[in-house]
């Protein structure tokens, strides 16, 4: 079927502005400006943008989809008193866990304190209650969770980064068709926001949940005409031996048209809000440097295996003291055995130094950046980093111009999966509540935005002849827009509403 879009404002992303384009057997047959005949159909764009289908490179899924299925706490965090009254709302049974995430306590006006165990048992002390940080890196769990988890003495019932494991692996794991229910309500939610394509990390999750099995669910939904984004897994794992489990069973083959098997995902520390990422510096006004999550020994294994079998491997560094370790197993692995165009890569790349900025571009590195992150983060870098390290952070604008590629992404449900304030955040550095800017000098142009969320985006995983253009023989992913982002004011972005997203020239939005 041949399908004529016509009257737009079209930024193919390659340089050349369009009017019309044609969709010919799911890609891009025609783009230009000639008036185009004997289609089999004619849609008017009726000047609107349309731009490459965004792509968020690193987020969670399926996270966002259990988020999504449970107590969102997000828009009931402005207090702790707000968050406990919401959750006492909420229906409970007997024998089932109330579970929640999204909370921030730097935004708790009531006092910015981390809820405790006995915050959680004034909400139940017959229900198991765990809910989770926004970061993912933090959690806290009533009287009740740490009796059915048979777990004593945490008389604050808080846990962090790998010791979240011992409550969540207690909590009921869903069924296959509640996994499935989760994706979908995800996927309707990104097409909302113009996404068709991301990169996701899901086996942390559920990590009773077998790859293979989440792997099958997403194959499956696709025969079922049920996935209508292009998933690329970003494959975490925690030890070498699971690592080895997965490549020897023969997973990392699975690959469909919208489903393939990405880079392997490690976790290198936690978060800058959470304070558990790993600096060289002690937290201002504390003498706490954060920690990693891995032994550099432990981490040299598994980047080294992942590398000798011809993997991708991205690892998640937001402090510069993990940075520092994750550059050095990333140097021995290619002195060891030297592979062009690896995309090896750094998931975040918050904290740094000059001198890492230097290494990540001479070692090749892709960098997955969340500029939507400054939001937030623009209240709470000043407050928590030596001033020397302030200097030299969350400078992506400085890799671009060393020659890095950087594509860009929400870590959702972490944040929305809100490309356009991602973009908005990229270009003023400003949070949206007026804080900053930060680092203003780091600012990208428009142009710079778009294209870390979408061209940059398949780059990080090998497929920018494929798609994230809007050129001939290109998969027909775009988005249609209802304001031209070049012609909007930089801290109005945001506010762009997202008419229609299309993926393979279907509309799926």
């Amino acid at each position: 079927m041949k399908i004529v879009f016509k009257n737009g404002l079209v930024w193919t992303g390659d340089g050349l502005n369009a009017s019309s384009f044609v969709v010919e057997d799911g890609r891009f047959a025609y783009v230009g400006n000639d008036v185009i005949s004997g289609a089999d159909e004619s849609v008017d764009l009726q000047g609107a943008f349309v731009c490459p289908g965004f792509n968020d490179s690193h987020m969670h899924l399926l996270g966002y989809g259990r988020v999504l299925s449970q107590a969102d706490l997000r828009e009931h965090s402005g207090s702790l008193e707000e968050m406990l009254a919401y959750l006492k709302t909420r229906p409970t049974v007997r024998g089932q866990w109330l579970i929640g995430r999204g909370f921030n306590q730097d935004n708790f006006k009531d006092g910015a304190r981390l809820p405790s165990r006995s915050d959680l048992d004034d909400v139940s002390r017959d229900v198991p209650v765990v809910l989770t940080r926004v970061c993912g890196h933090m959690c806290v769990a009533n009287s009740k969770a740490l009796e059915v988890a048979g777990i004593e003495g945490h008389e604050d019932g808080r846990f962090y980064d790998n010791d979240m494991r011992l409550i969540f692996d207690r909590i009921p794991q869903p069924s296959r068709s509640e996994l499935k229910k989760m994706i979908i309500l995800a996927c309707e939610k990104l097409n909302r926001r113009g996404i068709t394509s991301i990169q996701t990390d899901d086996y942390c999750v559920f990590r009773n949940v077998p790859p293979s099995q989440i792997n099958d669910i997403y194959l499956e939904l696709e025969r079922e005409g049920a996935l209508t984004v292009r998933i690329r897994e970003q494959c975490n794992f925690t030890t070498l031996e699971e690592l080895k489990s997965f490549v020897d069973s023969g997973e990392t083959k699975k690959a469909s048209d919208l489903f393939r098997i990405g880079p392997v995902k490690l976790l290198g520390d936690g978060s800058l809000g959470s304070r558990t990422a790993h600096l060289t510096k002690p937290y201002k006004g504390s003498s706490e440097y954060g920690f990693s999550l891995f032994s550099p020994e432990c981490l040299q294994e598994m980047i080294s295996y992942a590398h000798k079998k011809g993997l991708q491997v991205i690892v998640h560094a937001i402090g510069d003291a993990c940075l520092d370790e994750v550059l050095e197993a990333f140097e021995k692995s290619l002195e060891e055995l030297p592979r062009p165009d690896h995309r090896h890569g750094i998931v975040h790349c918050q904290v740094t130094r000059e001198d890492q900025l230097d290494r990540i571009a001479k070692l090749g590195l892709h960098v997955y950046a969340q500029s939507v992150f400054l939001d937030y983060d623009n209240n709470i870098v000043e407050k928590l980093l030596d001033p020397e390290l302030l200097k030299t952070s969350y400078s992506w604008k400085t890799l671009v111009g060393k020659g890095v590629s950087v594509s860009n992404g929400s870590d959702c449900p972490v944040e929305e999966p809100d490309c356009l304030k991602g973009i908005q955040l990229a270009v003023t550095r400003t949070s949206l509540d007026g804080t900053g800017p930060y680092l203003p000098s780091e600012a990208f142009t428009v142009a710079e935005a778009l294209d870390s969320f979408t061209f940059r985006g398949a780059e990080a995983s090998f497929e920018e002849k494929i798609k994230g253009r809007i050129k001939v023989g290109q998969l027909a992913d775009f988005v249609v827009l209802d304001a031209d982002p070049f012609a909007t004011a930089p801290d109005a972005i945001s506010k762009i509403k997202v008419l229609a997203a299309y993926l393979s020239g279907t509309r799926v939005y």
